[in-house]
């Protein structure tokens, strides 16, 4: 390794689980909450033609070509180093969080899924369902507190069974409970009003900065193509510096950061929600796009490693965005030459995982490469993080 190369932080690694047979199941959308106690909560879910075989409780979802998929739950009280199997769920997507004296598992099973142990994720509720008939989607990405309440995004996928379906009808939605509320009730959320790429922006809309870069729906050569351009895997921030630009003083502002899926890199969706109540806590809320001081909507923002899921929180302490992401070296290759380990299109690099911090999720200064996967398919990506002490604990595939 040259001198001058960037060394990664944290190359070594703890196995929390691994498939038990690669080639037919398949693990996907790592979670994890650190408990008041200390304890760590993590969740991911299994795919693959394999899983249908395995024991457990399992749901099949529409349009996954007759396969299963299965949750997974584990806890660590020695900060990660080692882990005990808790639980099985029949949902996917799911991401754990604290709220009041339970944690809770918020996924989906086409319909949104929610389970809760009271015992510190040593034992689970059955699963319940928060909607009817309707198809969710999202993976494990950040919470927000505020006002007595909890804050998470799922997305609203539309009708997945309709002809002409498109990632364009995909909804980010802020949901919102009391912390002390039963979550499992579906009458314990208020969800805000739906808003979709296609209800904002088209394709032929945009010009000037390569967005989308390659056309949409595409195939762009043998087994490469560019899917509709939409945001995906969607984070809550709420800005309550005063010197911020979008801080709104009454605390009923907020802001959904997701992953911009445009063909290129290093931009992030940006949408904004707005509380209707007197109060903060309280009324419906209303989704729109953000409004530059020039009059110009921003629906993007600068995001190193946006055009991948990737994960941010807040350090309460010092007030930073820490912002864990997919780093791209090679989003300019031209398809012909693409070497055939390479995933997809260009910008689907997903080996090299980096950390970025920022005062205000605009400007974002680079902190370090965590891990990078031995070889070309090694994936280091998808991951979630939280604070333990003056640690990051990062769980990722």
């Amino acid at each position: 390794m040259s001198a001058h190369a960037v060394r990664p932080i944290a190359n070594d690694f703890v196995t929390m689980y691994e498939s038990p047979d690669p080639r037919q199941i398949y693990c996907y959308s790592p979670g994890i909450e650190r408990l008041a106690s200390g304890r760590l909560v993590a969740s991911l879910d299994i795919g693959g033609p394999g899983v249908e075989a395995l024991p457990g409780e399992k749901f099949l979802r529409r349009n996954s070509f007759g396969r299963c998929w299965l949750g997974k739950i584990f806890t660590s009280d020695d900060k990660g180093l080692t882990w005990l199997h808790r639980s099985d769920f029949p949902f996917m997507h799911a991401r754990p969080f604290a709220a009041g004296k339970s944690v809770y598992i918020l996924g989906q099973a086409d319909d949104l899924m929610i389970i809760r142990s009271d015992d510190e994720g040593a034992t689970w509720s059955p699963p319940s369902r928060l909607s009817d008939g309707e198809t969710w989607g999202q993976a494990p990405c950040g919470v927000h507190y505020a006002h007595g309440c909890i804050y998470v995004v799922m997305e609203n996928a539309g009708d997945r069974t309709v002809p002409g379906w498109s990632h364009t009808q995909c909804a980010a939605v802020l949901m919102r409970a009391r912390l002390h509320d039963d979550l499992t009730r579906r009458e314990s959320w208020t969800f805000a009003s739906p808003l979709t790429v296609g209800d904002v922006v088209r394709d032929e809309d945009l010009d000037f900065f390569g967005v989308p870069f390659y056309p949409t729906q595409t195939q762009l050569a043998p087994g490469r193509g560019m899917c509709a351009m939409h945001w995906g895997e969607t984070h809550v921030v709420r800005f309550t510096d005063p010197d911020h630009l979008w801080c709104n003083t009454t605390g009923k502002t907020f802001h959904l950061w997701a992953r911009a899926l445009t063909g290129t890199v290093g931009h992030a969706a940006v949408l904004k929600v707005v509380e209707q109540g007197e109060q903060p806590g309280t009324g419906p809320m209303q989704t729109m796009v953000e409004t530059a001081p020039s009059g110009k909507k921003m629906l993007f923002a600068p995001c190193p490693g946006g055009q991948m899921k990737f994960h941010v929180l807040q350090d309460p302490i010092t007030k930073l965005y820490w912002l864990l992401s997919t780093q791209a070296t090679d989003s300019m290759c031209r398809m012909d030459r693409m070497p055939a380990e390479r995933f997809n299109i260009p910008n689907d690099e997903r080996r090299r995982l980096q950390l970025h911090f920022s005062k205000n999720m605009i400007d974002w200064c680079f902190a370090g490469l965590v891990a990078v996967g031995p070889v070309e398919k090694a994936s280091r990506h998808y991951a979630s993080m939280v604070i333990d002490g003056n640690d990051l604990c990062v769980l990722s595939r």
